[in-house]
């Protein structure tokens, strides 16, 4: 019988704190050479989460984070994963799920989930640079998530915003897969916004401009500003933007004011904080995240109600960023179907989720089964409305 190399052999760990890793280690993997740069996977991103105490046991996010080592104690992939037992800050519904397990005597909570908390946006899960082996470690992972599941008494384990390799797999491992819409903008080599209005029909363009001119005639000062030029002052103004706006959308917000503090002093580079003043007072702003070709637009909030001026802060000065520093993308954060006429269209999200329970995996592998027919369908007839000129309509299926 041949043994197996050391090298080839996988071992894994659990850590309930992100601590337990190196930021080094946890980057390697999940950001490596070659790839575009995710912010959102960073270890300072889920860090800052954790020790500002936004996404820990006490809100219903402990860690479980899985780390995949060689067995000469090598990483190989790292996995961030979250037992919790609730179903908050995730943005993938799954509250019909608990309800019909529960009518019918079972369990759902806890379950695990595998994400970056409070955040939308489409990207790796499993984290590692070798590239060579990536279904046979996704595949470690995904057993070991299993095994996790099984030896902790959760129902469920739910991998939310994955990219199209990553559902595939987990598919074929057996996942039930699911699918959603969201509405990003892609950049067709555009020298300035004025180069993207000319692609758009006349009626849409002609609406953007009128929008933008409002918030321009309004008097209002917006700025962008990145880097070192972030404040603590600015902190504590948008803090106030964001509770104000999110207490009033859902009730209690999800990330502390010390968050923005730590990915301030960690990350900068990797914001664009949008700001916004009136007659020299801050009343607004937008938070978005740089990637290596895409801009993630996350948080806006307001204390002052202008016409227009959510779509000039979030929409259209994004859009000026991103053609500003050539990014390919902006992901415009979930749902809204007000952004199609804004030149934001509509692409398909994808999650997978293993169900121990039998009975609750086939009542959700049905509902699933009728759920992508209908995202295919809606996603159709929204492409039916595209704001492009006819001759210049981009493909509505899939990620840019």
């Amino acid at each position: 019988m041949t043994a197996v190399p050391a090298e080839q052999q996988f071992v894994i760990e659990v850590h309930q704190s992100l601590s337990a890793i190196a930021a080094e280690t946890w980057d390697a993997c999940a950001n490596p050479p070659g790839q575009p740069h995710n912010p959102f996977v960073r270890h300072a991103f889920f860090h800052a989460l954790e020790q500002s105490g936004s996404a820990v046991a006490e809100t219903g996010w402990l860690g479980q984070h899985l780390q995949l080592l060689n067995g000469t104690g090598e990483t190989l992939a790292v996995m961030p994963c979250y037992l919790k037992n609730h179903s908050q800050g995730e943005y993938v519904f799954d509250y019909g799920w608990a309800e019909a397990i529960q009518r019918a005597g079972g369990r759902y909570y806890p379950k695990l989930q595998v994400s970056v908390p409070f955040t939308p946006a489409s990207g790796p899960r499993v984290l590692t640079a070798d590239r060579d082996r990536l279904p046979t470690i996704r595949a470690a992972m995904g057993n070991a998530a299993e095994q996790l599941c099984e030896q902790i008494g959760a129902s469920s384990v739910h991998m939310t915003f994955l990219n199209q390799d990553e559902y595939d797999d987990f598919g074929a491992q057996g996942w039930l897969q699911r699918n959603d819409t969201q509405f990003h903008w892609h950049n067709d080599g555009f020298s300035s916004f004025e180069q993207f209005l000319g692609a758009l029909a006349s009626r849409k363009r002609k609406n953007i401009r009128k929008e933008r001119n409002v918030v321009r005639d309004s008097g209002l000062e917006i700025l962008r500003l990145t880097g070192s030029d972030i404040t603590e002052e600015h902190w504590d103004h948008f803090f106030r933007f964001y509770m104000d706006t999110g207490s009033r959308k859902w009730g209690t917000p999800y990330l502390t004011r010390e968050f923005f503090s730590r990915i301030g002093e960690t990350m900068a580079g990797d914001i664009l904080l949008v700001m916004v003043r009136n007659q020299g007072r801050w009343i607004g702003g937008a938070i978005n995240f740089i990637g290596g070709d895409t801009l993630y637009g996350r948080n806006w909030g307001c204390i002052e109600y202008h016409d227009c001026l959510h779509f000039e802060a979030c929409y259209y000065q994004a859009i000026d960023f991103a053609i500003e520093r050539g990014l390919k993308v902006v992901e415009a954060g979930a749902q809204g179907s007000h952004k199609l006429a804004r030149g934001y269209l509509p692409v398909t999200t994808r999650s997978a989720h293993y169900i121990r329970d039998p009975r609750l995996h086939r009542a959700v592998a049905d509902y699933l089964e009728h759920e992508r027919r209908a995202v295919e369908s809606d996603n159709q007839h929204l492409g039916e409305h595209s704001p492009f000129r006819k001759g210049v309509e981009r493909d509505l299926e899939g990620d840019f």
